[in-house]
């Protein structure tokens, strides 16, 4: 199987419980594993998953739409990706939040969510 990967695709947001997240916003990062059979295609997009189609589609569902929990944000953009693009056979998602409410020095918080088409 082949892959396009979208990395560190950064959106400032509303998603989170606290009140406060969704008046300020915070710092989204996604990543996103478009897996397609693209071995010995065309040179012509129209044989390709568009890659700059499928930002927008992330950036309109993790900026547009709000929601409590990045585990439902990952999981509303998996279901968009496959909807939106039939050459995909899976695709993985993480949505990071770097900066999430805390009581703690760490890296990284991130939901995963790997989805097949049916």
């Amino acid at each position: 199987m082949s892959r396009v990967v979208l990395e560190g695709l950064e959106f400032h947001a509303h998603h989170g419980v606290f009140a406060a997240e969704g008046v300020l916003g915070a710092r989204f990062v996604v990543d996103a594993e478009l897996h397609s059979p693209f071995a010995g295609i065309a040179d012509d997009l129209g044989q390709a998953v568009n890659y700059a189609a499928a930002y927008a589609a992330i950036r309109e569902e993790v900026t547009e739409k709000t929601h409590q929990l990045i585990e439902v944000l990952a999981d509303r953009i998996a279901d968009r990706l496959l909807s939106d693009f039939s050459r995909l056979e899976r695709v993985k998602v993480r949505v990071h939040k770097p900066f999430a409410p805390l009581p703690g020095i760490f890296r990284d918080v991130y939901a995963e969510i790997e989805k097949e088409r049916t």
